[in-house]
């Protein structure tokens, strides 16, 4: 039986994730945060087993499971939150996290640590960004991700084991956080209230979490050691179609205050994957259209407030 470690379980990503490995036959230890809410997000399985491990003691946590794991998905990343990203102190913790989940990985007897970079390591751009697209990070969190995908790399061959950093885009999905653009505007829309946004003008893309999972799971298998891959939808789309839709479908009588909000001085105007080097890898496409997708967040927000009744 396959094993598999997974930090950062608790979010869009990382839930949909362990679905896909427990679909798959895959058995899952969940590194975990002591005493967070969000830990009632892990899914709950026979395949599933949590263990208490901070970021901070992941130097330290030792394998006493008597078993060999394979693969290391390492998610977990603390200062995501907009205020929290040019904390250059508390990103620069992060890298170190990254090489102690490295070291983590190999304790547990690892072959592969797939680790999750962002698209905020190319800063700015206007063509689809793809593994060898030059990165210049205008963001503490951007150069911190890019120094833990370059450093990590390093530590993992010197260990003798696979690497693989994935740099995500913008992910949606059940059990994303309540800050970012998409649950928060769904949020104000179910509330009947009129988000204030920007134009909308940005071509942004957007990638449904069940779809990120399957790429992350067949990288564990068919990935390439060593390699850069960017996770997207392949498509770019104006904010303002992806507002118009989740409008749409959940509130269609509510308005939109489109420009009320100023873009931001270093605004992204440009957002898009190039996956041909992870689908000629191993065989991903994304098959989820974004209506659908946000069709599926409100489910199982309406499930979760029948539960708390």
């Amino acid at each position: 039986m396959k094993r598999a470690i997974i930090t950062g379980a608790t979010g869009a990503i990382g839930t949909a994730l362990i679905n896909r490995l427990i679909k798959d036959g895959t058995e899952v230890l969940v590194f975990c945060r002591p005493g967070s809410e969000r830990n009632k997000d892990i899914p709950a399985h026979p395949l599933v087993t949590r263990k208490d491990c901070p970021l901070d003691e992941l130097c330290r946590i030792e394998n006493d499971t008597g078993k060999t794991y394979d693969l290391f998905y390492h998610l977990a990343w603390e200062g995501t939150a907009k205020g929290a990203r040019n904390d250059i102190f508390l990103q620069n913790r992060n890298v170190r996290y990254t090489l102690d989940a490295v070291n983590a990985a190999k304790r547990f007897g690892c072959h592969t640590f797939i680790g999750a970079g962002s698209q905020a390591e190319y800063g700015r751009c206007s063509e689809k960004l793809t593994p060898r697209t030059p990165a210049f990070p205008e963001s503490g969190y951007g150069i911190a991700k890019l120094s833990a995908g370059m450093m990590s790399a390093f530590l993992a061959r010197q260990l003798g084991m696979r690497h693989i950093w994935v740099r995500i885009l913008s992910v949606y999905g059940p059990s994303d956080g309540k800050a970012s653009m998409i649950m928060s505007v769904l949020d104000k829309l179910q509330r009947g209230e009129s988000p204030e946004l920007t134009k909308g003008e940005q071509l942004w893309d957007y990638l449904y979490s069940c779809d990120a999972a399957d790429a992350l799971a067949l990288l564990g298998d068919k990935g390439c050691d060593g390699k850069v891959y960017v996770l997207g939808s392949g498509n770019a789309l104006p904010l303002r179609k992806y507002v118009e839709t989740m409008r749409d479908i959940a509130a269609p009588e509510t308005k939109v205050k489109f420009g009320a909000v100023p873009y931001g001085e270093k605004q992204v105007m440009y957002l898009c994957a190039d996956i041909s080097d992870l689908t000629r890898d191993t065989g991903w496409l994304p098959v989820t259209d974004f209506g659908d997708g946000i069709r599926s967040i409100l489910r199982a927000n309406s499930s979760d407030k029948k539960q708390k009744q």
